[in-house]
């Protein structure tokens, strides 16, 4: 018979990869709805430009808007992308 012997964690049980993790956009005053509509059309998978226009004007209208939601490491990825276009981010939150 084999034993089984559980490791003590490392970290806190939040800390993992698992579950969903949201994307948000903030409003700024410094894009453009067309640049907004692009940026997610080019990075959020399935997203239009017309779907895009519609999100970045519900960013416009409450200062802010789950563009995307999934696991941790995508989400990391397109959180970086829409950063790095200089779209206004929130921190990556928990879905």
């Amino acid at each position: 018979m084999t034993e089984t012997t559980e490791l003590p964690r490392t970290a806190g049980p939040d800390s993992g990869l698992g579950g969903n993790w949201k994307v948000i956009v903030l409003n700024d005053d410094h894009n453009t709805f067309d640049h907004v509509a692009q940026a997610l059309a080019r990075y959020i998978p399935g997203m239009s430009i017309s779907q895009g226009y519609q999100v970045a004007d519900a960013i416009h209208h409450t200062g802010r808007a789950v563009v995307w939601s999934g696991q941790r490491e995508q989400a990391e990825l397109y959180w970086e992308q829409l950063r790095d276009e200089g779209l206004s981010m929130a921190p990556l939150e928990r879905d």
